[in-house]
């Protein structure tokens, strides 16, 4: 057994679904929300804290992995899951996004992609077939087909080209694939063509994957935009299959993202926020370095159980980054990963309750999202680090 998806509720008007995730290493219930474990590790924090935050999946970087220590080594030590003591579910990405967010230190051709590492400049060449082989010697519980991602703009010649590329790639992932205990899931592209979209979303559903991804999206778009090409893709997968939108891990959209019908969600964002002085509360992102919070003897949320919240004010955590102290990164990391695991569980019960809709509406109109041009100025600021370093 690889996977098991079982709907276990749907909201009776709308795409909203609640399910569970049968995995060799434990069940996992949907909607989901993964923290992202780039180099086999989730930033400032241990196994045993991610565990108590109420998470089920990891995701981790097959690039970096591959990289470093590389995956013969983690096969060596056991696999990932020993390799990184976490005993339950894991997915890795195929390295597809970090590999073509290299820009000058690659080259794509018909049949894989040869580039630089940023760690020390040798030269690498990944396949479908390679790709697929690093992410079975890893040996996550779900691995991702190779695929394309297209930059935002892009236009729609490149994009058709990429999505041949990646189409004739995940025919060749599913033949190269072996073990038996991993998922493999194909990943949806199209750039914001809604005809390339649909074309790719009919494509890999008759390709019998066993979880479908939706790639590509949240990486420059407007957030409208990206809402409406997620709702005409998720309507064209199999139904009985799990759906995982990735690289998206911002509130507002994960409860638009599962009004559509999605039930996996990944993102850096959470983690890379609560670094830079950012805490999420149920009416919006606050910056724990304001002024504003230099006597105030609260903490973060009065409702939230998380340790964070259960043990520090916020003047605390406002000393702690004023000061530049290690462990403020640590407590607003475990803050900003425990209010999505509320948020999903919230999201699930309201439509097993039948209350989504009125769920949804009222977190939307209470939650303060970040402008359009925060969110461009943040992206052109990360966008300068080290590739896909989360």
């Amino acid at each position: 057994m690889s996977l098991e998806f079982t709907l276990e509720g749907r909201f009776p008007v709308g795409e909203a679904r609640a399910g569970s995730l049968r995995t060799p290493h434990g069940v996992a219930l949907t909607p989901l929300f993964m923290p992202v474990g780039t180099q086999a590790t989730v930033k400032s924090l241990g196994p045993d804290d991610v565990a108590s935050l109420g998470a089920t999946f990891i995701l981790a970087n097959t690039y970096h992995l591959y990289l470093r220590p590389g995956a013969e080594l983690v096969a060596e030590m056991g696999g990932l899951h020993r390799f990184m003591a976490w005993p339950r579910p894991i997915l890795t990405d195929s390295g597809g996004f970090q590999v073509f967010s290299l820009g000058h230190m690659r080259q794509v051709g018909a049949d894989g992609v040869r580039f630089r590492s940023h760690v020390d400049g040798s030269e690498h060449y990944f396949t479908p077939e390679r790709a697929t082989a690093v992410q079975e010697l890893l040996g996550a519980d779900v691995a991702m087909a190779f695929d394309e991602c297209t930059p935002y703009p892009c236009s729609e010649a490149y994009a058709r080209e990429a999505l041949g590329r990646t189409h004739r790639w995940a025919e060749r992932c599913l033949a190269a694939h072996t073990r038996v205990d991993q998922a493999l899931f194909g990943i949806v592209q199209g750039s914001t063509y809604p005809a390339l979209r649909h074309e790719s979303a009919r494509f890999l559903s008759g390709l019998g994957f066993a979880g479908y991804a939706i790639g590509g999206l949240s990486v420059g778009e407007p957030k409208g935009q990206m809402y409406e090409l997620l709702a005409e893709t998720v309507l064209l997968l199999p139904a009985a299959k799990p759906r995982y939108l990735m690289g998206v891990g911002s509130p507002e959209d994960i409860v638009e993202g599962v009004a559509h019908g999605v039930d996996m969600f990944d993102c850096v964002l959470p983690t890379r926020v609560a670094r830079n002085g950012g805490l999420y509360t149920w009416h919006g992102r606050i910056n724990v370095r304001n002024a504003a919070h230099k006597h105030a003897n609260s903490p973060v949320e009065g409702d939230c159980d998380c340790y964070t919240c259960r043990t520090f004010s916020l003047a605390y955590l406002h000393h702690l980054f004023r000061c530049e102290e290690l462990l403020a990164y640590r407590l607003a990391t475990i803050h900003n990963l425990r209010f999505l695991q509320r948020l999903t569980a919230r999201i699930r019960a309201a439509i097993l309750e039948g209350s989504f809709s009125h769920f949804r509406a009222e977190f939307l109109a209470g939650y303060r999202s970040a402008s359009e041009e925060v969110r461009a100025e943040q992206r052109a600021k990360w966008s300068k680090r080290v590739v896909g370093v989360e």
